[in-house]
């Protein structure tokens, strides 16, 4: 294959040629072999593919909830081409055992995955450690969904046990003994978009956050250990991590929505940690667009929208977002907001190298073909109808995004959108497990 004028994200003008799944060749002036498919990307721009280090592809005991199948097909669309599933399914990724049964409900991925191992009391480290699993976490400082919470001496020996198989720990930062119960005391309104979702925001408080990544890096440096803190949410919590070897992830919806938005979502907005006020979600964008975050992940955690009409204090937390972190990023380059080539960094360069990726993140000849062709002159509509995740709804309704056209997996289209029909088709599952040798 070869795609031909392509621009890439820093400005460079090339053909990209693609053999079996590995870019062979990015030059100008590339010619045509026989029988080679050419794609005409003139005006239009070539990214890696997007690794979404933070998703809940649910599947196992949640298959109403999302499967492997279409959580894939929802990040294909939205050019992502390799995910991390986090361990807090039924069963948790607590052993090996486990990790085989998630293993092989993931073989009906159309990206490439990998699987995290998880942190409780019951953990089997022996056994996770005999798979090929991408590291530890999002390990729970705090109770979340899921009865994942951990005290700091099993923290410890997590960091430990990572250290001592090259690994990483991510961690779910919030100290819950911050929360504000009165926050959740009283009147909380109805269900469903109905409830006075702000509430949420209020109780799982900012200074939560901030003194549990406070401690998290004080565990990671004593331990010597890699140590990345999931969805910081808080100006605070990044700069908590400023000057140290710990690295962080900041959301879409921690980017794009704040506590403006809560009331008019409901229970739909309801997630952990929760959305902010205007001023901190501002703060948060601030410090990306200096450079101050390492990876933006999304936290895709769909739920149907039955559960979610419950009411606030009984609806699960999380949102989808696998399909629009990509094209809601590209549209905040399109309107000057971000550098394109930062938008590039935080999606993909930067997760391979902070998980330890060398062959992905990079238009680069070597390098795994996973590749985005988009067209940054044609933003759309985000709708929940053309969204292709099993919960069939997302808090980022009306936003704008700059959608792909082609994403590749190792040289293979899992997507391809016609850009004046918009007729979509998906290729098979070709998804592996990017820790499998």
């Amino acid at each position: 294959m070869l795609i031909t004028g392509a621009e890439l994200a820093d400005g460079r003008v090339r053909d990209v040629r693609v053999e079996g799944e590995r870019i062979t060749a990015v030059a100008e002036g590339l010619e045509r072999t026989d029988d080679e498919r050419v794609i005409d990307a003139r005006g239009k721009h070539l990214l890696p593919g997007a690794i979404d280090v933070h998703v809940h592809m649910r599947d196992l005991a949640d298959v109403h909830k999302e499967t492997w199948a279409s959580g894939s097909r929802s990040a294909a669309a939205g050019g992502v081409t390799t995910v991390v599933d986090q361990p807090n399914t039924t069963p948790a990724t607590v052993d090996g055992d486990a990790f085989d049964e998630k293993a092989t409900a993931a073989m009906e991925s159309l990206v490439d995955y990998g699987i995290n191992g998880g942190v409780t009391g019951d953990w089997d480290a022996d056994t996770l450690f005999d798979r090929p699993i991408f590291a530890l976490g999002e390990v729970f400082l705090a109770d979340s969904t899921g009865d994942m919470g951990i005290d700091l001496d099993l923290f410890r020996e997590a960091v430990r046990q990572a250290t001592a198989h090259d690994t990483t720990v991510t961690v779910h930062a919030e100290d819950a003994t911050l929360f504000d119960d009165l926050a959740i005391d009283g009147d909380l309104g109805g269900t469903g978009r109905e409830a006075r979702a702000s509430a949420w925001s209020d109780y799982r408080t900012a200074a939560a956050e901030a003194a549990a990544v406070e401690r998290a890096v004080t565990v990671g440096e004593e331990a010597g250990g890699r140590v990345h803190i999931a969805h910081t949410s808080t100006p605070e919590g990044i700069d908590a991590t400023a000057g140290t070897d710990v690295t962080c992830e900041v959301t879409p919806h921690h980017l794009f929505l704040s506590t403006e938005d809560a009331d008019r979502l409901g229970t739909f907005g309801r997630m952990n940690p929760p959305l902010r006020s205007e001023e901190r979600r501002e703060a948060v964008f601030q410090r990306l667009r200096d450079g101050e975050v390492d990876v933006v992940a999304t936290d895709h955690a769909p739920h149907t929208v039955a559960e979610k009409r419950a009411e606030l204090l009984d609806a699960p937390s999380g949102v989808p977002g696998v399909e629009t972190m990509l094209p809601l990023l590209l549209e905040s380059a399109r309107t000057g907001d971000l550098p394109l080539d930062l938008v590039r960094d935080v999606v993909a360069a930067n997760p391979a190298d902070v998980f330890g990726l060398p062959n992905k993140g990079a238009v680069a000849e070597g390098n795994d073909a996973d590749l985005v062709l988009v067209d940054m002159t044609a933003p759309r509509d985000v709708e929940a109808g053309a969204l292709h995740s099993q919960a069939g709804w997302t808090p980022f309704e009306g936003l704008r995004g700059i959608f792909p056209e082609y994403t590749l997996v190792r040289g293979e289209i899992v997507y391809e959108r016609d850009p004046v029909t918009g007729a979509e088709s998906f290729g098979a599952p070709v998804g592996e497990n990017v820790r499998a040798e």
